[in-house]
């Protein structure tokens, strides 16, 4: 048997958890796609699948051999494709991870018209605010807000993300509006950071083309943006957050600027693969969109 297609099949059977699904969307009888595995397990000497009448899961064994032969299969793809330029034809699984407010309010809405002209391209999302290691989680490409260090990875720099700082109705209501830093002295901040126990850099701004930083107190601390936006719409401080996210709550009134005249750098937003000599067809094309699509955000 073509070992290929083997291992196509146990990718199937381990995404779907079934062998009766696995075949009907591979075109094979149920016990056509058993016999496959089978062979499979035959060939590499391990159990890959546990298999019980409700359900079927990978063994520790058939878990590493799915993440390796996912790889292998995308290599595959894009060796078959190396030689054609037509970008409507593009086939493959592309591997992305986006920031989680990023990917919510600007990719993901406009993901289907993406899909629509590459319809034989399977993409897998993460959502994500933490650091990946793109080669150890086998991502094609990512996009990150703010600086990054990292010299092992390749820097597409897409755009700038202007900053605002925000406040609720009711915690103005509660604690006043401030007209000057002075007044941050009497105010409470939700503090971010990337992991908790971290320390947070507290109010940032720009005077004089010099980065300043303002110690302030706080209740709440988050490690998330979805929490940092919920931690402020539900009163408990100012935040200093990219305009682009906030922008709705603000024309609703859900949230309110202060101190614009104190506004922290815009975050660098900027798009990260790893360093290799050739990089697919399909992930080329896919990157340029995402750059597009990440760019127009800055218009809003």
């Amino acid at each position: 048997m073509n070992k290929l297609d083997l291992l196509r099949t146990f990718v199937r059977v381990s995404e779907m958890s079934s062998f009766t699904l696995a075949g009907e969307s591979l075109g094979l009888p149920r016990s056509t796609v058993s016999e496959h595995v089978q062979a499979l397990e035959g060939l590499l000497g391990t159990r890959l699948l546990q298999r019980t009448t409700r359900r079927v899961q990978a063994t520790q064994d058939g878990l590493v051999l799915y993440e390796r032969s996912k790889d292998l299969l995308s290599h595959m793809d894009e060796i078959e494709g190396l030689f054609r330029q037509d970008e409507a034809s593009l086939t493959g699984r592309i591997r992305i991870d986006l920031p989680n407010i990023l990917g919510r309010r600007v990719v993901m809405p406009r993901l289907p018209e993406f899909m629509a002209r590459h319809p034989l391209l399977e993409l897998e999302i993460s959502s994500t605010d933490r650091r990946v290691d793109l080669l150890a989680e086998g991502f094609d490409c990512v996009v990150r807000v703010g600086a990054q260090p990292d010299q092992s990875v390749v820097a597409r720099h897409l755009c700038d993300f202007a900053m605002v700082n925000c406040a609720s109705p009711a915690y103005l209501q509660r604690y006043g509006v401030p007209q000057c830093l002075e007044d941050l002295a009497q105010h409470r901040l939700v503090h971010y950071v990337g992991v908790l126990g971290g320390r947070s850099e507290g109010f940032v701004y720009e005077r004089d083309g010099q980065v300043q930083r303002l110690p302030m107190n706080g209740s709440v601390t988050v490690n998330s943006t979805d929490a940092y936006e919920s931690a402020c719409l539900g009163g408990f401080g100012l935040i200093q957050a990219p305009r682009m996210g906030m922008h709705q709550y603000l024309n609703r009134g859900e949230l309110v600027e202060v101190l614009p005249q104190f506004s922290a750098p815009s975050m660098e937003v900027s798009l990260l693969y790893a360093r290799q000599r050739h990089l697919p067809l399909r992930v080329r094309v896919f990157m340029d969109w995402l750059g597009e699509v990440v760019r127009s955000a800055t218009q809003i």
